[in-house]
C-alpha cells in the first residue's frame, strides 16, 4: 500500500488497521486508542480483531475498565503489565448520578518474554535540592519481589514517574475528539521504545503519537480510516515539532 504521508522516519497509511497491517514486521511498542464503544456517538464503534494482526509485542491501549472488560476477549493472548491512571483537569462523564470521570486508563500489555522487549521508565526532577553527593540507603524491594536490596545509590534530583499521571486534556484545542496530550504520550513512548525505534499507532487520529515520536527522534507508523485525520495529521507533522526538552 502507497503511503499518504512519509517523512524523517514518520509514515501514514489511510486505512483499516486490520488489513494494512497484515504481514509487518515487529514494532518495539504498538500505541492504541481504539473506540470504546462507550457511547451512541457514530464514530465511537468498536473495532473487533485489531489485537490479533498487531506486529509487536508490547501494547499501550487508551480505554475506559469497561472498555476493557467487556473486551477481555480481545486481549485473551496478551499478559498484563501494568496500567497508568491519566487524570484530566475536568470530567468527561457521560451521565449525571455519578462520580465525575477525570481520569482514563492506559493499560500495558505484552506477549512472550518481558526481559526480550524494551522498557526504561523514565524519570523526572524532584525540584529538592540534594544536600551532599554521599550516597543514601536504596529504598528496599517489598517482600514479594524477592531478596531484600540493602545497596546503596547517589541521588540525582530525579524520581521515577508515578503512576498517576496529570496532563491536560485538548478539548478545546484538539483537532480529534478523543485526541491525547503529547505529553503523556512522550512518557509512554520513551518507556517502551528506544531512540531510532519504531512506535505504531494503529488508530492514529490527528496524529499526537506521530508528533510525539517525531519530537524525541523515534520513527512511527499510524493507520487512520478516515481520510480527513490522515491530511490533519500530515499538516500538524509538517509544522514545528514541540521540543520536549
Amino acid at each position: 500500500m502507497k503511503p499518504y504521508y512519509e517523512e524523517d522516519g514518520i509514515t501514514i497509511y489511510h486505512g483499516d488497521c486490520r488489513e494494512v497491517m497484515l504481514g509487518w514486521g515487529p514494532a518495539h511498542a504498538i500505541v492504541a486508542d481504539p473506540p470504546y464503544g462507550d457511547t451512541d456517538l457514530q464514530w465511537d464503534r468498536r473495532v473487533a480483531g485489531w489485537t490479533e494482526v498487531l506486529p509487536g509485542d508490547s501494547l499501550w491501549c487508551f480505554g475506559s475498565f469497561r472498555f476493557f472488560f467487556e473486551n477481555r476477549g480481545e486481549f485473551s493472548a496478551w499478559k498484563l503489565a501494568q496500567e497508568l491512571v491519566w487524570e484530566k483537569q475536568n470530567g468527561s462523564g457521560f451521565a449525571v448520578g455519578r462520580f465525575n470521570r477525570v481520569h482514563e486508563l492506559v493499560s500495558h500489555f505484552y506477549r512472550g518474554r518481558w526481559d526480550l522487549l524494551w522498557h526504561e521508565a523514565p524519570r523526572e526532577l524532584t525540584g529538592i535540592k540534594r544536600k551532599s553527593d554521599k550516597p543514601v540507603a536504596r529504598g528496599v524491594r517489598t517482600p514479594h519481589r524477592g531478596k531484600i536490596d540493602k545497596g546503596q545509590w547517589l541521588d540525582d534530583g530525579t524520581r521515577m514517574i508515578r503512576s498517576v499521571i496529570r496532563c491536560r486534556n485538548e478539548h478545546f484545542s484538539a483537532d480529534h475528539p478523543t485526541q491525547k496530550p503529547l505529553e503523556l504520550l512522550r512518557i509512554i513512548v520513551e518507556y517502551s521504545c528506544p531512540k531510532g525505534g519504531l512506535v505504531i499507532d494503529p488508530f492514529m487520529g490527528a496524529g499526537s503519537t506521530l508528533v510525539a515520536c517525531k519530537a524525541i527522534s523515534r520513527n512511527a507508523i499510524g493507520i487512520e480510516i478516515e481520510e480527513k485525520y490522515c491530511e490533519i495529521a500530515a499538516k500538524r507533522l509538517s509544522q514545528k515539532i514541540l521540543n520536549f526538552g
